[in-house]
């Protein structure tokens, strides 16, 4: 994705920054994160980036498709990059795993809700809480 992301960047008219550039190459290294998680890994390469630039950025990627969010927790959003395949997450209420799964597996529940109400979901920013296999 690396070449993709600039690309993208500079066809929608926004600079390649070093800060966005380091944002969201963290947040591919990390995986998913909460803001507060991508800014103190990107501080570990520059202490030129705030937490406001954080939020900023991620939202700016967000709206171009290179990141997404989802709420994993109480606490803020967490964010991955849209470079992995579209997944759907679990999370363990007991040891806070989390799983992610291929949308597939909810392709039933998908054809009901559109056959029975005209309804699609937006399988990435599906969370399901519960007990995992090792609780």
């Amino acid at each position: 994705m690396s070449g993709d992301w600039r690309v993208r960047l500079r066809e929608q008219g926004y600079r390649l920054t070093p800060q966005r550039e380091l944002i969201l190459e963290a947040v591919e290294r990390l995986g998913h994160a909460t803001p507060d998680e991508v800014l103190a890994e990107v501080r570990t390469h520059s202490t030129a980036v705030n937490a406001s630039t954080v939020y900023r950025t991620l939202e700016m990627l967000e709206e171009l498709g290179l990141v997404r969010h989802a709420h994993l927790s109480d606490r803020a959003p967490t964010y991955h990059s849209m470079d992995e395949h579209e997944h759907f997450h679990l999370v363990c209420r007991n040891c806070h795993k989390v799983i992610s799964v291929d949308p597939d597996v909810l392709t039933p529940v998908s054809e009901r809700l559109s056959a029975e109400h005209g309804f699609t979901i937006d399988v990435g920013h599906l969370t399901v809480f519960g007990i995992c296999g090792d609780h």
